[in-house]
C-alpha cells in the first residue's frame, strides 16, 4: 500500500448485552491484535452489558458512560460520539458480537440503516441462523438432514409429550443463543423439568431435540454468493457434551484439526456446510456444526453460527489456517467480502 493510499478504518464492534459478552471480548482482542495495521486503521467500539456504546480508549476498558450512535445525512460512515468533542468515523464494521443483540440481526439492521458495510451475514441470515427452530425448519425444507426437534414457549412443559417423542436423554436449549449457554442434557423427568426452566431464563422460545450419539464435527464456510468450505475439524469434549464449561473453562477438551474423516465423509461435510449456509441466506462467514452418528454413520447438520468464536485458537479460524488461509489473511478476506457485498447492494433501487 502506498503512502498516499488512505487506510480503511475498521470499527471492531464487541461486548454487548448477551450471555456471551466475555467470549466477545476475547474474540475482539484477537482480531485487533492480528489485523493488518498497514492496511487498516482500527477503532474499537465496545458495548457494555447494559447496552451503552463506547469507543476508543473508553471502549478498550469498557468504562461506564453513555454513547450516541448516528449517521449524518449523506454520509455512509457510522459515527460514534462518546463525548461532545470526540467524533470518530468508520468505513466498515467488523462485528465480533456473539449471541443476542449482535448475532441475531439487530445490529445488522442498524448498520444497514446507516448504509455501512459490515462483516458477516445480513439481517435475515443472522436472524434465521440464530433461531435454531427456524434454522432447522429451513434445513428440512431443503432436504438437509438434521436431528428431530420440537419448539415450545417459556412456561410450557409438556413433559409426557416430550418423553414420548424423544425418550431420554434429550437436549433442551434456548432457541436464540450460542456458546452452549443454557443448554442441558436431560436424563430423566426431574432433569427435564429443570432444563426447561434453565432454558427459559435465556429465551422465551425453547427447543427440545433428540440426543444423537455421535462425533462432533465442525466446518468453516467463507464467501458470499459462492461460498467455500474449509477442511472439517472434530471436537472431543472433556465433559458429557461440549457445554460452556468444556468450551471455555475445561482445557481437557481436544480439537482435532483436520478431523480424522474419510475423503467421502470430508466431501459430504463440506457439501452440507455450504448447502446449510445458502439455505439460511448467510454471507461472509459461518461455522457449521455436525453430528456424525456412530451407529449409522449419518452426518447430521446441527446448527450454523454466523459470528463464531474468533480468537486465534477458535475453531473457525483454525480450520481456515489448516486449509491454507492464515488468521490475518482471513480477517482481510472477510473485510473485502463485506465491501463487495456493499457494492452489490448499491445496485439495488430503493425508490422510483
Amino acid at each position: 500500500m502506498s503512502a498516499l493510499t488512505k487506510k480503511i478504518r475498521v470499527g471492531i464492534l464487541f461486548g454487548g448485552r448477551s450471555g456471551e459478552h466475555e467470549v466477545s471480548l476475547r474474540s475482539a482482542a484477537s482480531v485487533i491484535a492480528a489485523i493488518d495495521k498497514s492496511k487498516y486503521d482500527v477503532l474499537p467500539i465496545g458495548i457494555t452489558k447494559t447496552g451503552k456504546w463506547l469507543s476508543g480508549s473508553q471502549s478498550a476498558k469498557l468504562l461506564p458512560g453513555p454513547g450516541r450512535l448516528f449517521s449524518p445525512p449523506g454520509n455512509r460512515a457510522l459515527t460514534i460520539q462518546p463525548v461532545p468533542h470526540s467524533v470518530d468515523t468508520v468505513d466498515v464494521v467488523f462485528p465480533v458480537l456473539h449471541g443476542t443483540f449482535g448475532e441475531d440481526g439487530t445490529v445488522q439492521g442498524l448498520l444497514d440503516l446507516a448504509g455501512l458495510p459490515y462483516v458477516g451475514a445480513g439481517v435475515l441470515g443472522s436472524a434465521v441462523a440464530m433461531d435454531k427452530d427456524v434454522m432447522k425448519r429451513l434445513f428440512r425444507e431443503r432436504g438437509l438432514p438434521t436431528p428431530r426437534h420440537l419448539a415450545l414457549l417459556r412456561g410450557q412443559a409438556p413433559l409426557a409429550k416430550l418423553v414420548r417423542e424423544f425418550g431420554f436423554p434429550m437436549f433442551v436449549k434456548p432457541a436464540n443463543l450460542g456458546s452452549s449457554v443454557g443448554i442441558t442434557k436431560a436424563h430423566d423427568r426431574k432433569e427435564l423439568k429443570q432444563a426447561l426452566e434453565t432454558a427459559g431464563q435465556f429465551d422465551r422460545k425453547i427447543i427440545v431435540e433428540e440426543a444423537i450419539d455421535g462425533r462432533e464435527i465442525e466446518c468453516s464456510v467463507l464467501g458470499n454468493d459462492r461460498p467455500q468450505a474449509s477442511l472439517p475439524g472434530e471436537i472431543i469434549p472433556a465433559r458429557e457434551f461440549y457445554d460452556y464449561e468444556a468450551k471455555y473453562s475445561d482445557d481437557r477438551s481436544e480439537l482435532l484439526i483436520p478431523a480424522p474423516l474419510s475423503k467421502a465423509q470430508t466431501r459430504r461435510v463440506q457439501k452440507l456446510a455450504v448447502a446449510g449456509f445458502l439455505a439460511c441466506e448467510c454471507a461472509g462467514m459461518a461455522r457449521v456444526d455436525f453430528f456424525l452418528e456412530r451407529r449409522t454413520g449419518r452426518i447430521l447438520l446441527n446448527e450454523i453460527n454466523t459470528l463464531p468464536g474468533f480468537t486465534s485458537i477458535s475453531m473457525y479460524p483454525k480450520l481456515w489456517e489448516v486449509s491454507g488461509l492464515s488468521y490475518r489473511d482471513l480477517i482481510d478476506r472477510l473485510i473485502q467480502l463485506a465491501l463487495e457485498r456493499q457494492a452489490e447492494k448499491t445496485r439495488t433501487r430503493y425508490s422510483l
